[in-house]
């Protein structure tokens, strides 16, 4: 881990480097956008203890797809993972930009109760689901459905089991047996995420945001993040005039603050004489 981690990601942010990148790519939003990442750390003590450079890398992910950090909205996480924040789309966000190719006519993902379920067949994808047959509160199942604006109509149905299988074999941020993360604290979230995921990566249009949104989620974060776009590879070039500009205002920082105790105690000195 570079010495970038010890620097706090509020003086990241105005660091004169990081501050390009984000105008480079978020132009008027930049400004806004640097103070949602310095929120979200202060409201996330788990984010306070990575690497603050992957925080704004991971954010920057997030920043080129725009879409929105706030996890409360539901488009994109960060979270942290083995010293590194990681960005960890939501179905929200997944649907945002299916919606933004203007080929989706209508889409859907449902959490589905016990009863709820009158028939499946997964050979012909036909679905029979009614909600007013609901006769407890345990979640069975997910649905996850689409249409596009040519006619061409899919439906998927995982079953509870089947998604906590595939969190098990593909979700490295997850744990194994026990959720970990956003999968234990919102696992319907990430189950109807895991539906409209593969659904739309097996049988639906994508976009080229749809296709990086797909490679990078979940992508176990080596220790220097790479995200494959122009505005991060600068960021990493840059990795050393980052460190350098930062200890170069710590220091300037200490001798104006000696700068001022020594104008403070000369004027003390004169008052004296007077």
């Amino acid at each position: 881990m570079n010495d970038l981690a010890r620097v706090p990601v509020k003086t990241l942010v105005k660091q004169d480097k990081i501050k390009e990148m984000l105008n480079e790519t978020l132009k008027g939003r930049a400004s806004q956008f640097a103070t949602s990442i310095i929120n979200i750390v202060n409201g996330d003590r788990s984010l306070q203890g990575v690497n603050q450079m992957s925080v704004i890398q991971s954010a920057m992910v997030a920043a080129t797809l725009n879409l929105p950090i706030d996890k409360n909205l539901g488009y994109m996480w960060l979270v942290p993972y083995k010293g590194q924040a990681q960005a960890q789309i939501g179905y929200k966000g997944y649907i945002q930009l299916a919606q933004r190719t203007g080929q989706y006519k209508a889409m859907n993902t449902v959490v589905v109760h016990e009863g709820e379920l009158i028939s499946w067949n997964s050979l012909s994808e036909e679905v029979e689901y009614d909600p007013t047959k609901r006769v407890s509160d345990e979640v069975i199942g997910y649905v996850g459905y689409f249409r596009l604006v040519n006619g061409f109509e899919k439906t998927v149905y995982w079953t509870k089991e089947q998604i906590d299988q595939h969190r098990q074999r593909f979700s490295k941020m997850s744990g194994k047996s026990e959720p970990t993360g956003v999968w234990k604290t919102d696992f319907d979230a990430m189950a109807l995420k895991t539906v409209i995921r593969n659904m739309l990566s097996k049988w639906g249009p994508l976009s080229i945001d749809m296709q990086e949104a797909l490679k990078h989620d979940e992508q176990e974060p080596t220790e220097r993040i790479d995200v494959e776009t122009d505005e991060l590879e600068a960021a990493s070039e840059t990795t050393d005039n980052l460190i350098a500009d930062f200890n170069k205002s710590q220091q300037e920082g200490v001798k104006d603050d000696d700068a001022s105790t020594n104008k403070a105690e000369e004027e003390a000195k004169q008052g004296e004489l007077l």
